[in-house]
Formats: C-alpha cells, structure tokens, sequence
C-alpha cells in the first residue's frame, strides 16, 4: 500500500514550484520511478505535486538551430519522432530500449533524467551511505550488476538509457526553481558520490527540470547501443552512445558515453582520443574499444563487464565504419 498523501496539480510551473517549498513534497510527472519508490519506503511524501496537466512542458519543436524537448513528453514520442530518428538517433535509439512499451508511454524525458538509483540495497530497508547510513553494502555483496567506474563509496550505476545519448549529444537542460530559471550542460547535472554521495541530480529543493535542448545536428552521427539480462524490458548491464563527426574521412570530433557502468553517465575521455584524426576502420575501433574501459576498478562479481563495454564500443564503431 502506498502511504497517505495530499494530491495537487498545479496550473503553472510557477504554482508547482511553491507547492513543492514544502520538504515532504515530491513532484509527480509520469510516476513510473516516484510510485515504485513510495511502495519501497525509498522516501516519504506527504504531498505530491503532480505537473501532468502542464502542456508547456511537453512536445519536440525546433528551437535555436536544433531541437527542444519538452520534460514531460514521453519516451514512447521520442522513440516515434522522425526528426529525432533522423538528426539524434542515439536519443530515438536510447528512448526505444528502454523499460517496456508501457513504461514507454507513460514515462517522461524528465522522470528518465530525474529517477532514483535502481541498486538493490538502496531500495531495501538498509541504510546505506545514499541513504544516510554508514556504508556501500556492494562491495562485499552481491554486485554483479554494480559500478566498475567512480564508485567513490558508492556503487549504484545510473539507470537512465537517455542521459548517456544526451550528453554524447552536447545537450542541456532548463531548470525552474525558487530562484529563477537556470541552464545547465546535461553533463554537469548529475553529481558524482565524490561529490556529495546522497545526491544524484544538481537540483535544489523546489526546483524542477523543465526542458531538454539539443544544439544544431549538421555532419553528426550518432547511435546508442545496450546489453541486458532480459532482451525486453531490462535495464542496462552496460551500453554506450556515441556521437561522432567526420570531416574529409578522419574523425574531427567524437564523444563516448558509457551507460550502466558509473553512478552518472561515464565519458570515456581515451576512446574518444584515440579516434580523433584517425579513419574511421577497424584498428581505430578496436584501439578506442580498448581505451574506452581505462581506470575501470571492477568489483568481485562484475569484471564481464570490462569485455563487455569493450565489445559495445568496437561493436558501434564498426557499424558506422
């Protein structure tokens, strides 16, 4: 049973950012993270702010060049989108995997960038250090599923298919909040355990994730790729985007971004340096494939995915040579 609350929808999101002032509060878009996490104890909530009914926050126009993506609009509609197919595949790609065609079409752009981490033992009744407690219970568990990069205390990876196309794109994100309005490279609104370990998002309190933008598309290829355990629904073991420009057959500008390996999206900084300047062939791709798991520090039960995240970025980068 989920516990009791009051229920708002504001009319604006001015109005929601007064409704969620109150530290019990906690903003309900598509529910599909929010509602499981009220069921697992994950938080409470006395009062959830619901922003469905808010039209401006939804839907994909054009804007300054490249595309802007509403927070609420559903990763059903991203997936389905032909401008995005066609100028960000990575991002119709990410959309497309991710949860199942329910989940899809009840779930948002926003929610997807904003979800709490998916590790067992956060979602349990232990105390861990996101929780406030005392320690990381993965490292001497059961972590087969855990981070091999920037644990930092923590071992959780970040679930969201989305947020490694999106940063592999250069996107950025608008924020509403007590004190105004405020822009933010994607890359830069996830934080770190290093950081603060009981945070996942630069958010404050009150503060809402209105828009998603992505700059100009011209010369860009880009894809995302993923491996999990069940072919469905699952989320990801390991996955990467890439975003790649090519000028005169060598690489002019690459970026790689691993998914289901780190506690936030994971730029591997060596594989994209090791494609620049270079044809896009085989001993590229697998030079960068190799590069790409540099400083990984694997736990006790998940070194496969070493070879794993090697094979998806040699994989991809062989799909577009």
């Amino acid at each position: 049973m989920l516990p009791n609350f009051r229920y708002v929808r504001p009319a604006s999101v001015n109005e929601a950012v007064k409704e969620l002032a109150s530290p019990e509060a906690r903003l309900h878009a598509g529910g599909t993270d929010l509602l499981g996490c009220l069921r697992d104890g994950v938080f409470p909530a006395k009062k959830l702010v619901s922003i469905g009914a808010l039209a401006e926050l939804r839907g994909i126009a054009p804007a300054a060049g490249g595309l802007r993506i509403g927070a609420l609009t559903t990763l059903a509609e991203i997936a389905a989108n032909a401008a995005l197919g066609e100028q960000y595949a990575a991002l119709a790609q990410a959309a497309a995997s991710a949860a199942s065609p329910q989940l899809r079409n009840q779930g948002t752009i926003g929610g997807n960038l904003c979800q709490r981490p998916r590790c067992w033992y956060f979602r349990s009744d232990l105390r861990c250090f996101r929780k406030g407690g005392e320690t990381c219970y993965a490292p001497e568990g059961e972590n087969e599923y855990h981070a091999i990069f920037g644990g930092d205390g923590c071992y959780m990876v970040h679930p969201s298919d989305l947020a490694p196309a999106l940063i592999a794109l250069e996107a950025k994100v608008r924020i509403a909040g007590p004190k105004g309005k405020r822009t933010a490279p994607l890359e830069s609104f996830f934080v770190t355990p290093a950081t603060d370990i009981t945070k996942e998002t630069v958010l404050e309190p009150g503060e809402i994730l209105t828009e998603v933008l992505l700059p100009p598309s011209a010369g860009l290829r880009s894809s995302y790729r993923k491996v999990r355990v069940r072919a469905a629904w699952d989320f990801a073991l390991a996955g990467a985007a890439l975003a790649l420009r090519v000028k005169d057959g060598r690489v002019a500008a690459a970026r790689v971004v691993l998914s289901g390996v780190a506690p936030v999206p994971w730029r591997a900084a060596a594989a994209e340096k090791a494609l620049l300047g270079r044809a896009l062939d085989a001993a590229a791709a697998a030079e960068a494939a190799a590069r790409s798991v540099d400083g990984a520090k694997p736990l006790s039960q998940n070194a496969f995915k070493v070879d794993l995240v090697r094979g998806i970025v040699e994989e991809a980068l062989l799909a577009f040579a």
